[in-house]
């Protein structure tokens, strides 16, 4: 007669007294019930099995993710605004929550800036997405903290990006990511007037040619676009524009630019008069620039107050106003 096992368990029915069996049954209490102990660790087992064959079977499996790109689509002398790109890919037969982004950004090892980016939406089933975390850098919270980092100037950065995605069978995990680059803490150009060379004198119109510098401080070129300026002698308005013109300021350097107008002396006031009389005058200029970047476009203010004129004669004999 053959068996079922190599090692058939036997038990004998009538084998042992009454007392024998007590003692039996009671051992089987005090161990659970009868191998109760295994029998739970068997069912732990069967899940865990379970939900391995599950997993294998249905094909879930751990998303991946990776920092696309950083674009600055704002820059001024206040913030930039950065856009962290992050391509995120799900691998699995259905949607993932992505529960939180986590992000910080610093620059050789000093925070700038950081924050949380609560339920910041789903990634497709088998598809892949990309999510934008817009982040701002206020320039005066940082030159207010780190004395050593000066308008002008460009500092490292580090972007540090941790997410936290909740995956079905593997649950929640977190995915850290990081990306260097540069970013500038600009400073505004200096304006000045460098001489006003008058080319037709009278008091019905004059004509004239304002040479204009411009002094780049920023370690970086800027790229003229426009330049759009207003200029008073006194609290005369004798000067105004706005410029299409193209030129590069170098880093650290200063442009000359020669710009003609026109205005009518018996129109204006004291001030004028007094620079006929070749009295001394104040003079204002203030306006904007448009410059392209190695970092994007900005627009910067242009500003000078407070400097004096004089009219004289130039070696061609021209009448020239010069300031100081």
């Amino acid at each position: 007669m053959s068996s079922s096992s190599e090692n058939p368990t036997v038990t004998e029915r009538g084998g042992g007294s009454g007392k024998d069996r007590r003692e039996d049954d009671s051992e089987k209490k005090e161990s659970g019930g009868g191998g109760g102990g295994g029998f739970m660790e068997k069912v732990k087992d069967f899940i865990h099995d379970i939900g391995e064959k599950i997993e294998e079977a249905v094909g879930f499996g751990k998303p991946t993710a990776d920092v696309s790109g950083i674009h600055i689509p704002h820059i001024s002398l206040h913030r930039a605004d950065l856009v962290v790109d992050v391509l995120i890919k799900n691998p699995n037969p259905v949607p993932i929550p992505l529960v939180d982004i986590d992000y910080l950004i610093e620059s050789d090892g000093r925070k700038l800036v950081s924050g949380l980016i609560p339920d910041a939406g789903t990634i497709h089933a088998h598809g892949e997405e990309t999510v934008k975390i817009p982040i701002s850098l206020i320039y005066d919270d940082i030159k207010s903290t780190y004395n050593d980092i000066k308008p002008g100037s460009i500092i490292p950065y580090l972007v540090r990006v941790i997410l936290l995605i909740d995956v079905p069978i593997i649950g929640r995990i977190k995915l850290p990511l990081e990306k260097s680059g540069e970013i500038p803490i600009p400073y505004k150009p200096d304006v000045d007037v460098d001489k006003i060379k008058f080319h037709r004198f009278s008091f019905e119109e004059t004509t004239a040619t304002l040479h204009l510098k411009l002094e780049n401080k920023n370690d970086f070129d800027l790229g003229l676009n426009m330049l759009e300026y207003e200029m008073w002698l006194g609290d005369d308005s004798i000067a105004s524009a706005e410029l299409n013109e193209k030129a590069t300021i170098e880093k650290q350097g200063i442009t000359t630019m020669q710009i003609p107008f026109s205005f009518r002396p018996k129109d204006f006031g004291s001030a004028v008069w007094d620079m006929i009389r070749g009295r001394g005058t104040g003079y204002t200029i203030k306006g904007k620039i448009d410059v392209d970047t190695p970092f994007g476009n900005m627009k910067l203010p242009i500003s000078k107050e407070g400097g004096t004129t004089r009219l004289k004669k130039d070696d061609d004999d021209d009448e020239v106003l010069t300031v100081s």
